[in-house]
């Protein structure tokens, strides 16, 4: 099949091989940044700790505690961002995280983001960039893998696949579970701290130029509750078991705002989840999947 000259552009595009090296005190910034609280010490007291899961997606947007240095968060979507030159930046859309070995208190990540997918949603409607990115250890032991789509609204309609929409695994019948929590109203300088210093999360004007309220939370601190809240629920105190989170990106969260999230069994090992700010009842993130070990 002949290639369109915008895929022409971006087959082949990755970041380079990078490391991240990372200590228990890392490990239990992540786990306050994504709201854990002094009932939950096994991820934030050295002796025992156990590692949350999705600490394992930080290297994706990260800046700290890396080599080579890097003056902000580079990634696939970044690298389509410098060659492109869009009108407008992209959004997130989606992300999933594999989880295949658990995660040290102390050591390195290894890892490098690929492009693997474009997808033309058409004229007006956007071109959507997925990538992968494989994380090891400092010998050569996979970790755990990130897969994040990222939406470019300008550029569709360059004649490329078509994304497809997968069926959400949320049902349509009352939740399982509900939990409640929040997010502070410094939980995106605090989450910042963990390696993603977009400029977005911290800088009024920033955001403002995004058509944004203000400095907002990060999707993938969100992504982190969601983590640590259904393993307190489906499988507590055993977050090695976790295997599998996919969800979708759908409303910005503000810092200082209510959270509630919904869970469904659907079967051994495996659940659906949405999580709402519990104020406006609108999903910040929806189509949850998580799978984990029986």
């Amino acid at each position: 099949m002949e290639l369109s000259r915008r895929e022409e552009q971006l087959t082949g595009l990755a970041t380079g091989w990078r490391t991240m090296t990372y200590h228990w005190r890392d490990c239990a910034l992540y786990a306050l940044a994504v709201g854990a609280g002094p009932e939950e010490p096994q991820y934030t007291y050295e002796k025992g700790m156990q590692v949350l899961p999705t600490f394992g997606v930080t290297p994706y947007w990260g800046t700290v505690n890396v080599t080579p240095r890097l003056p902000r968060p580079t990634s696939v979507p970044v690298l389509v961002e410098e060659v492109l030159k869009p009108a407008a930046s992209y959004v997130n859309l989606d992300y999933e995280f594999l989880y295949h070995r658990p995660i040290p208190t102390s050591g390195s990540f290894v890892y490098r983001d690929v492009l693997t997918d474009l997808f033309d949603r058409g004229e007006g409607r956007g071109m959507a960039v997925r990538s992968e990115q494989a994380v090891y250890d400092e010998a050569g032991v996979l970790l755990c893998t990130n897969r994040c789509t990222t939406l470019f609204p300008t550029l569709g309609g360059y004649g490329g696949t078509p994304l497809t929409k997968a069926k959400s695994a949320v049902p349509d019948w009352l939740p399982d579970h509900t939990v409640n929590d929040r997010v502070g109203p410094a939980q995106h300088l605090l989450y910042r701290l963990t390696g993603d210093t977009n400029l977005v999360h911290v800088d009024r004007e920033a955001a403002v130029s995004r058509g944004l309220e203000g400095p907002f939370v990060h999707d993938l601190c969100a992504f982190g509750y969601v983590c640590r809240l259904a393993i307190g629920v489906l499988f507590p105190g055993r977050p090695e078991r976790l295997r599998r989170m996919y969800a979708a990106m759908k409303t910005v969260l503000y810092p200082d705002t209510p959270l509630e999230l919904e869970l469904w069994e659907l079967g051994e090992g495996m659940a659906a989840f949405r999580l709402l700010n519990a104020a406006t009842r609108k999903p910040v993130l929806d189509r949850g999947e998580l799978q984990w070990e029986p």
